[in-house]
């Protein structure tokens, strides 16, 4: 009979450092709990820059408050609902005033970011050949979207104006397109210098985008396209555009959510306050609660817009992700 003699190492009791199954938990959860701990600042200051202001404007929303309270705005009293009720009545001339800056900003939204989709999107298929100076074009294409934002529409503000602007001078003196020198700052042209600013300012981004995302496409399929008798037009619509569709669903919706909430080129192009054909919801918001010190209107509004945005956000995710998942079966 052999009687197996257990050897030193198994009668060993384990040490403390040795690795083992229970001990290894407290390694693996620090290894997991890492990267929350790395993300802590960032999600702080996130609580701090925006959702606590988010918070105390939804508040805000629900009380009378106005400039006799602006020192303790806790102290004004509890409004309820009345604030939506007067934002969203259009036969009253303050809801009348925001459902037609609502309109207005729908309709400078949906332009400026197609033409900015489409230049760019162009620019971008442009860019794709080889030839002597790209690399100083792509630069010069991208210096609208580099230059600070004062900066670039405070130069707009100079070229749009009405006796010794740029645009005037070639329009009216020297193309003779004009009868007389417009005025681009005030009436109905104002809105047409907004969206020229605001496409001139955003098609970079687009630029970037498509083009970094043209580079994920194999070249032999444009090869073989060519091979088999496809012209550009052919080659553009069927392989270019469907490869992007990824970055498109993502460039359109970032390109609409920063033109919808477009603060600072208006303000810096008109001011305080904005010409009836170019009141967008964003100044006109600045206006309810910072010019006629009703912070309670204005915070009201300023929730119905933060709703109206999500629901675009989320009805437009829906749709997307519903189409990719039919073009993969």
């Amino acid at each position: 009979m052999t009687t197996t003699v257990p050897t030193e190492a198994a009668v060993r009791p384990s040490s403390p450092g040795t690795a083992s199954g229970p001990r290894r938990r407290p390694g693996r959860i620090r290894r997991i709990g890492l990267p929350y701990l790395l993300l802590l600042p960032a999600l702080l200051l996130e609580l701090l820059v925006h959702l606590v202001p988010m918070v105390i404007g939804m508040v805000m929303s629900f009380k009378e408050l106005t400039q006799f309270y602006i020192r303790d705005w806790t102290t004004a009293p509890w409004n309820g609902l009345d604030n939506y009720s007067v934002s969203v009545d259009f036969d009253a001339p303050v809801g009348a005033a925001l459902l037609h800056s609502f309109l207005v900003t729908v309709a400078f939204t949906l332009l400026s970011v197609a033409l900015c989709w489409l230049i760019g999107t162009a620019a971008a298929i442009f860019m794709q050949d080889t030839f002597r100076g790209r690399g100083l074009l792509r630069a010069l294409f991208l210096v609208p979207y580099a230059l600070p934002v004062y900066t670039a529409v405070i130069t707009w503000v100079f070229m749009f104006q009405h006796d010794n602007g740029l645009v005037n001078h070639v329009l009216h003196d020297q193309l003779g397109l004009t009868d007389k020198p417009s005025f681009w700052l005030i009436g109905d042209n104002s809105f047409v210098a907004l969206l020229t600013v605001s496409v001139w300012k955003g098609w970079p981004f687009a630029f970037l985008i498509v083009m970094a995302g043209l580079q994920n496409i194999p070249k032999e399929l444009y090869e073989a396209a060519s091979l088999d008798g496809a012209g550009l037009w052919q080659q553009i619509r069927r392989i270019t555009l469907p490869s992007l569709r990824p970055v498109n669903q993502v460039l359109v919706l970032v390109l609409f959510l920063w033109t919808f909430n477009d603060f600072n080129t208006p303000y810096v192009l008109f001011g305080k306050t904005a010409p009836e054909a170019a009141d967008l919801i964003s100044v006109h918001i600045y206006q309810a609660s910072f010019v006629t010190w009703n912070f309670g209107t204005g915070s009201a509004m300023s929730v119905l817009l933060l709703l109206f945005l999500l629901v675009v956000t989320g009805v437009y995710l829906v749709i997307t992700s519903r189409g990719r998942r039919t073009a993969d079966v």
